[in-house]
């Protein structure tokens, strides 16, 4: 049934083309092996690491006519096994990633609305979490301002469980509201500047709640981005605050960092950087929120590939500090990087016997490369290492002393299969 659908809407899209100015149909096919020992958290004593292979797989449909712009994203996400060879259905199904209508207005004008990705900047604070097989897309109403050199973007979003008639509590682990302006002006070829506000309301019920009551507390986070790139030099600074409150808890925190990266040769390219973000001392009893959290950032893009800091963890935490080196070769069809990460905490780390901690959280290397082996078709891989410090054992558990590594291998197929121009 879900195959005779898929047919059904290439067919509608096929005929549409009759009409349409442009029809774009691509496919994307991405297993990925992993060997998780340490990943996300230090393995404890007696523990063992396991591998397993995921895969994203995609069908991309892009129509375009006269000011009209569609976008349908079908995609499923699997590990390897996860149903049987003689399965009647999938665990995962097929889900929509993106499905949106964008109108045009003038040149300078546009409305988007449908379940969208919404990416700005280093992504950050928004982004698509490329890395997971599933990604992130929002249901949400954007509008957008595009001249030449600036850029003004501001949209929302209002979810439900579902079609109610009464007043329903929202289950689902996401934001009940959301409304944001991302602002942007290139003022030249090398300098841009962008400045971001982002307002995000969680529904909750209050304890106690006599009344049944269903609340919504909101919590901004806002902040500028400054890009400077020529074609030896590649820097760029951010500083993000965070306030408002979140299950009625005031919100306090802010991140801040600085990149900066220099092209030695064609093929080489060195860099450093800086991050901060702000946590809460271990013996800290307040119910200010102190910890910055980096809300919907692609995560994994920073803080080192094991992801043991803000990929689903280490919220309402210590925050961190990360200091790195990048280094980066590229020759021919391939790509290599190396970057080592030293981590420590931005709070105080205190004992339950009153004794403060090295601020101390480990060392990571990451070593990642990467190979153009056909048009379509690109291969990654890496591994790296995390030297966990005592500290890191108080606050995640597990046995620094234990050899934490991930190794990954991913291939990705990224086809054309159909593109009609009128």
């Amino acid at each position: 049934m879900k195959k005779l659908k898929l047919i059904v809407l290439f067919l509608l899209f096929a005929n549409a083309a009759l009409y349409a100015q442009e029809l774009d149909v691509n496919l994307q096919v991405r297993p990925r092996f992993e060997y998780r020992n340490g990943y996300k958290q230090l393995l404890q004593e007696g523990q063992k690491g396991t591998s397993q292979i995921s895969q994203r797989s995609r069908l991309n449909f892009n129509y375009k006519q006269d000011e009209l712009a569609v976008k349908l994203t079908l995609q499923n996400t699997r590990t390897w096994g996860d149903v049987p060879t003689n399965a009647v259905a999938d665990k995962n199904g097929v889900a929509v990633f993106e499905a949106w209508a964008q109108y045009n207005f003038t040149e300078k004008w546009s409305a988007r609305m449908g379940r969208q990705v919404l990416s700005y900047d280093n992504q950050r604070i928004l982004g698509e979490q490329d890395w997971g097989q599933q990604a992130q897309s929002h249901d949400a109403l954007t509008v957008s301002f595009h001249t030449e050199k600036q850029k003004l973007d501001f949209g929302g979003a209002y979810n439900s469980t579902a079609e109610n008639v009464l007043q329903t509590p929202y289950t689902v682990a996401n934001y009940k509201a959301l409304q944001y302006a991302w602002y942007h002006n290139q003022f030249n070829e090398a300098f841009g500047l962008s400045f971001l506000v982002l307002n995000t309301g969680y529904e909750y019920a209050p304890n106690p709640n006599p009344d049944n009551k269903l609340l919504v507390d909101y919590k901004q986070t806002f902040g500028p981005y400054l890009a400077y790139k020529t074609s030896k030099i590649d820097a760029n600074f951010w500083a993000y605050g965070q306030t408002g409150k979140s299950t009625d808890q005031e919100v306090s925190a802010w991140n801040a960092a600085v990149n900066f990266g220099y092209q030695i040769t064609d093929a080489f390219k060195a860099g450093l950087g800086y991050e901060f973000l702000s946590g809460k001392d271990t013996n800290d009893g307040s119910t200010v929120i102190k910890s910055f959290n980096p809300i919907f950032g692609t995560n994994h893009g920073f803080n080192g590939y094991m992801d043991y800091f803000y990929v689903g963890n280490h919220l309402n935490n210590v925050g961190l500090q990360d200091a790195f080196i990048k280094l980066n070769y590229n020759v021919n069809k391939w790509q290599f990087a190396l970057i080592p990460h030293v981590f420590l905490s931005a709070a105080d780390v205190v004992t339950p016997l009153n004794e403060k901690m090295d601020s101390y959280l480990g060392t990571e290397i990451d070593a990642s490369f990467g190979y153009n082996f056909k048009k379509d078709i690109t291969v990654t891989g890496g591994y790296s290492q995390m030297f966990g410090s005592k500290t890191m054992e108080f606050i995640k558990n597990g046995d620094a002393g234990h050899t934490n590594n991930w190794a990954w291998l991913m291939i990705s197929v990224n086809p054309r299969i159909f593109s009609w121009k009128k």
